[in-house]
């Protein structure tokens, strides 16, 4: 059933949030190739990396990049072939649209414009990743990846991330690009240098590995680093408990809201920070 925007009156067209694999295309599952064949178009992150997907289920379907570079400039017409009834296939270049990847955009347009969204789950390294740490949580924070530059900006990120996620006592998620791994290795062992990290490279494709330990032990253990990794962390301190709020706390709202954190557990954090439960409650609705 179609998604009925406020106010206006739902088109026929409809989106599809199609999962892909995150390395291994046997991965694909059998609802996301039946997507890819039937869609009108393929709106991919990257178009040569579509045209791997499109060969390997035998489909023709006609493909359009959006990214961060064109995506504004994109919607306009895709948004047109919704309301002409045309059924789209979103993807991105391995794991899930929209999580820390090109789409949300498309998939917001879309359903204010009353298109039907749909999504067709598929693999996601974040997952991949707490699988195969083996760290018992009830949750994680997930950071995604941190801002490139400047240093300045990547360092405060990266501190009020490990402050939100050890004040619930979850686990750190992080993706983090090849050339600047060793660099985030060294200031998590500054950072929290008793931390445990399960860091994953290559999940999924034939040289899979994970390694774990020490922030300082990983940097030792990394060798030269290739691909994409996924950095499970865990065993962050918990702030020491005080009388009242620290005068970090909405900094660190701030970060957990940026984390894709639920409001419950934003009220959680206060609350560990020391906030009065109706404190906690309004803040979290403030912002």
């Amino acid at each position: 059933m179609p998604d009925r925007p406020a106010g206006g009156r739902p088109v026929s067209g409809r989106l599809l949030v199609v999962g892909t694999p995150i390395g291994n295309l046997g991965d694909l599952t059998p609802r996301a190739a039946d997507a890819l064949r039937s869609a009108d178009l393929l709106v991919a992150e990257d178009t040569r990396m579509a045209a791997r997907l499109l060969a390997h289920v035998e489909a023709r379907t006609p493909t359009v990049s959006f990214n961060e570079h064109n995506a504004m400039e994109r919607l306009p017409a895709l948004l047109a072939r919704l309301a002409a009834g045309e059924t789209l296939a979103l993807t991105t270049d391995a794991g899930m649209p929209a999580v820390s990847d090109p789409g949300a955009q498309l998939v917001a347009a879309a359903r204010d414009a009353g298109a039907s969204v749909q999504v067709v789950p598929g693999p996601a390294a974040v997952t991949a990743a707490m699988a195969l740490s083996g760290v018992v949580a009830g949750g994680f924070v997930f950071g995604g990846f941190l801002p490139s530059r400047p240093a300045s900006a990547r360092q405060a990120a990266l501190e009020r991330l490990v402050a939100a996620a050890g004040s619930v006592e979850l686990p750190l998620v992080l993706y983090e690009a090849p050339h600047r791994v060793r660099t985030l290795l060294s200031v998590l062992a500054n950072l929290c240098p008793n931390a445990r990290v399960a860091m994953g490279r290559e999940l999924t494709k034939r040289h899979e590995q994970v390694l774990v330990g020490s922030p300082a032990e990983i940097g030792a253990e990394l060798g030269e680093p290739r691909g994409e990794f996924t950095i499970v962390i865990s065993g962050l301190a918990s702030p020491p408990a005080n009388d009242g709020p620290s005068v970090d706390a909405d900094a660190l709202l701030d970060a957990g809201r940026a984390a894709g954190l639920t409001d419950r557990t934003l009220v959680e954090l206060l609350r560990a920070l020391g906030v009065p439960r109706r404190d906690a409650y309004r803040r979290v609705s403030q912002r």
